[in-house]
């Protein structure tokens, strides 16, 4: 499974930005996917997640001003920024919670990262 992050880049402080992930692979089904962010010398931390069922999750320091949703193509997951501050560049990574296996099965559940995107908001 491999899953691809883009949309980062530089934006100014109140400004907006939208990431994209989508999931590639041996997947059975798509359970959680989530935003996290990492800036350097501190661990990652959780920022979105969405359900299948469509229920998201945010942490407190963006709830209000991030959008997480899942497009009608099920194994993608954006996440829109507004009124970006300073505090929010970082590293962001997409997560997904699948099913794996072979045609038939069993399946087993697993985890997987995406490889990053950059955000930083500087004026």
């Amino acid at each position: 499974v491999q899953l691809q992050a883009s949309g980062g880049g530089l934006v100014q402080p109140g400004g907006s930005l939208r990431l994209s992930c989508a999931a590639s692979g041996n997947i059975f089904s798509m359970n959680d996917m989530s935003w996290y962010r990492q800036t350097p010398g501190k661990h990652r931390e959780f920022v979105a997640l969405i359900s299948p069922s469509g229920t998201t999750q945010y942490d407190d320091s963006v709830r209000g001003r991030f959008i997480i949703d899942r497009p009608n193509y099920e194994n993608t997951v954006t996440l829109q920024m507004r009124y970006l501050k300073p505090d929010d560049s970082a590293v962001y990574y997409c997560s997904a919670n699948v099913l794996t296996g072979p045609p038939g099965g069993p399946y087993s559940p697993s985890t997987h990262w995406g490889q990053g995107t950059l955000v930083t908001v500087s004026s």
